[in-house]
């Protein structure tokens, strides 16, 4: 996974790719008790926040892009859009959470996709986003 995206720790959160064909993929990532921002977001009762598991569906999101070979584009992913963003359940620490996207157009350069992120199965989240990569300054 390092090795596919240009974010690093403690701002990666995919853990593994499970399957990539190069319009869905699905990646998991295991939610840490240890990971910074449970010692601010509710201490005592720690929940993953909501805008975090938008971003752990933006870089499931960019690495289904980047890892269609030849066809991938170049430059720094950047969002540009997040619509229809729902959340269903929390998520704590100890959970593997499930991340599925699927590329469903793109046009000059924008990357349309949606995502759903869950836990054993349950919606925790949902959205559609766009992506476009920026030239490298």
């Amino acid at each position: 996974m390092i090795d596919l995206l240009p974010h690093r720790p403690p701002f990666l959160f995919l853990d593994e790719i499970v399957v990539s064909d190069g319009t869905k993929l699905h990646a998991r990532r295991t939610v840490r008790a240890d990971e910074p921002h449970f010692a601010g977001h509710y201490p005592g009762n720690p929940i993953m926040p909501g805008v975090l598991l938008c971003e752990a569906l933006l870089q499931a999101g960019c690495a289904l892009m980047l890892s269609r070979g030849e066809a991938a584009p170049k430059g720094t992913p950047v969002v540009t859009r997040m619509n229809e963003v729902k959340f269903k359940r929390v998520v704590k620490p100890g959970e593997l959470l499930d991340l599925h996207v699927e590329h469903e157009s793109s046009t000059m350069g924008a990357h349309f996709m949606k995502g759903k992120a869950s836990v054993e199965g349950k919606l925790a989240c949902s959205l559609s986003f766009c992506v476009m990569f920026t030239e490298a300054a």
